[in-house]
């Protein structure tokens, strides 16, 4: 009975960090440089995910180029921005949370 109460918690984690407004970060420990802070994103659902501790995850999320930004509302992609062949960002990645997340909260009213 613990274990199926404990799978029951774990799955109902596993779905939170889609929940509202989130910000996901999937990533690698060798990108740590690449990363982007998560920080100015904390009034939202932010996360991050590395390949070595959460394969599901990435798996799930069909994440191919690391790292990866997906914005999602409600459980709903909206914009997944993803790492080159370089394993950099784009420089604008700030830029694109930043309008993606205006306008989830426009179309809100």
């Amino acid at each position: 009975m613990r274990y199926l109460f404990l799978l029951f918690c774990l799955g109902l984690q596993a779905q939170d960090y889609k929940d509202g407004i989130s910000i996901v970060q999937f990533s690698a420990e060798f990108t740590k440089s690449s990363e982007i802070s998560l920080k100015p994103y904390k009034s939202y659902n932010t996360h991050l995910f590395y390949m070595s501790k959460n394969s599901k995850i990435f798996d799930k999320n069909k994440i191919v180029y690391i790292p990866t930004i997906c914005i999602y509302n409600d459980g709903e992609l909206v914009r997944k921005i993803e790492a080159g062949i370089n394993l950099k960002l784009p420089e604008d990645t700030n830029d694109i949370i930043k309008e993606e997340i205006d306008n989830i909260l426009n179309n809100q009213f």
